[in-house]
């Protein structure tokens, strides 16, 4: 059966984009390859008791009147889908030997804790996060849907902020010269980018900070309960989310993608789907290669030309017979470094896949609500996460299975022995039970190409204004995937909703 609306992916953008059709009247179907929905928002379940969530762990936008909060209102979710809010006081802890710094809502207390460290270079902070702030608001002038008025009437703001479009973090930190140790603190969010700072867009870091500030947030009943909240949005008004089936080519003739064959990954057998539009929620570049990248505009074959974005270690643990809390953790993340350098940091790891002082994030999902619980009553789950060479783990998994599988433990323990230096003296004593993924790990279960975990790496090449979007110069055919908009949580909320809004007119976002 033809439908209105053939969604290849199941990710979190595809997902919105699909549910509101849906919800619009439209008919939809959506193909995933995994047997979870969700993409890197999907949730599994190991040992039968210990349930974590396929690398996320806190996002942003969702407050009253923003992203997220719109479009869940929109499909009359925003009571059900709800959020807890990290401590406002201290969302991130920052530390390092020698510094600790909890990151504040308030950017004027960030500048106070800031200068009470640093306090000869207390003028410099305060300009760079007055700067850090103006560039925020020039971004949202910026960002699609465009208003020419409000870009008028705020030229200066938006003129300051395009000067920044081809900036590092690292050249803003090097233009207001700040100390080394400040830098570092403040960039110590970066396995949110999995990029170092003299890598990383200004205007990624913008957006990412700026947000978290705005509040930092968790979903209430974990994340599984918000996908499975816009799968049955779309199930309920007649569409399907079919499970299992790995698309394997495009239906596509005279410029035009009609639909896709799939091979159905439990009985092999192979189904042809076709749509009246077909959204494309895997990666772009891949797609393309599929439907072959001779077809598209010399524009868009530029857009698809970006580079991927490096890729993670992530470490699953549960705890039993202690209290996280009483260790200093909480209602937010820390994020620690052993160099005072994260651009060293990051070559070390990265480059020479040396993780013998590791600089990584920490989260204890069980401490940030208390609605449901992802494991037996007398655990709690700790997870841990770094970058990682894809290409140096796909080596040692192709030629050495015992070397790969070394070089995951040789990482925790890496890990566990500064949490249990700096933190939790007797953590080993109480792990019931651990499981790491590697960057092929996600290549495997998030079907993402090299095992990026951000699709188009976020640096200031793929963020300025020649990166992709929903157009693909084919006909009945539209990106709608974190590199086609941006990563994260409520930016692929933000990339479906614009998609649907334009292909409907039905204006959600925007003033």
């Amino acid at each position: 059966m033809k439908t209105d609306f053939l969604i290849v992916g199941s990710g979190l953008s595809g997902l919105v984009f699909g549910a509101l059709m849906a919800n619009a009247g439209k008919t939809v179907r959506v193909l995933e390859a995994h047997e979870h929905p969700g993409g890197f928002g999907h949730t599994f379940t190991m040992a039968k008791k210990y349930t974590f969530n396929a690398q996320l762990h806190y996002v942003w936008d969702c407050g009253e009147g923003y992203t997220v909060n719109r479009v869940l209102k929109k499909l009359n979710l925003d009571k059900e889908v709800t959020f807890e809010r990290y401590d406002p006081n201290g969302f991130d802890r920052m530390r390092m030997p020698g510094y600790a710094l909890d990151i504040p809502s308030d950017p004027q207390e960030l500048i106070r804790r800031l200068s009470d460290l640093f306090p000869e270079a207390a003028e410099q902070i305060r300009k760079f996060v007055l700067e850090v702030e103006k560039t925020s608001e020039g971004l949202k002038k910026l960002s699609p849907p465009i208003d020419a008025g409000e870009l008028f009437n705020h030229f200066g703001e938006v003129f300051g902020t395009v000067l920044y479009l081809n900036s590092t973090l690292q050249d803003v930190f090097d233009k207001f010269k700040l100390p080394q140790a400040a830098q570092t603190l403040l960039a110590l969010q970066w396995p949110d980018f999995l990029l170092p700072p003299n890598q990383l867009s200004f205007y990624a870091w913008v957006i990412l900070f700026t947000g978290y500030q705005k509040g930092a947030f968790y979903p209430t009943q974990h994340f599984e309960h918000v996908i499975q909240s816009l799968v049955k949005i779309i199930e309920t008004n007649g569409g399907e989310v079919l499970l299992n089936l790995e698309v394997t080519q495009f239906v596509f003739a005279d410029k035009t993608v009609a639909g896709v064959q799939a091979m159905d990954l439990v009985t092999h057998q192979t189904h042809e789907f076709t749509g009246d539009t077909v959204i494309c929620n895997i990666d772009p570049k891949k797609a393309a290669k599929m439907i072959g990248i001779e077809n598209f505009s010399k524009t868009v074959r530029k857009k698809l030309s970006y580079d991927y974005s490096p890729s993670n270690f992530m470490a699953y643990c549960a705890v039993k017979d202690i209290d996280l809390r009483d260790y200093g953790f909480g209602k937010w993340n820390t994020f620690y470094s052993g160099h005072q350098d994260l651009n060293e940091a990051f070559a070390q790891m990265y480059e020479r896949n040396d993780f013998s002082n590791p600089s990584f994030a920490i989260t204890t999902p069980t401490l940030l609500t208390n609605e449901r619980r992802d494991c037996p009553e007398d655990c709690q789950i700790i997870e841990f996460l770094t970058v990682a060479n894809y290409d140096y783990f796909k080596h040692l998994k192709d030629t050495d299975r015992k070397a790969y599988r070394r070089k995951k433990e040789e990482i925790l323990d890496f890990i566990l022995d500064v949490v249990e230096r700096q933190y939790i003296p007797t953590l080993r004593e109480h792990l019931v039970f651990k499981i790491s993924g590697s960057p092929t790990t996600n290549e495997r279960f998030c079907w993402c190409p090299s095992g990026n975990s951000y699709g188009s790496s976020l640096t200031p090449q793929n963020m300025g204004l020649g990166r992709l979007n929903h157009q693909s110069s084919l006909k009945n055919f539209y990106f709608c995937n974190a590199s086609s908009g941006y990563p994260g949580f409520a930016p692929t909320f933000w990339t479906g909703a614009i998609l649907y809004q334009r292909l409907s007119g039905d204006r959600i976002l925007g003033s």
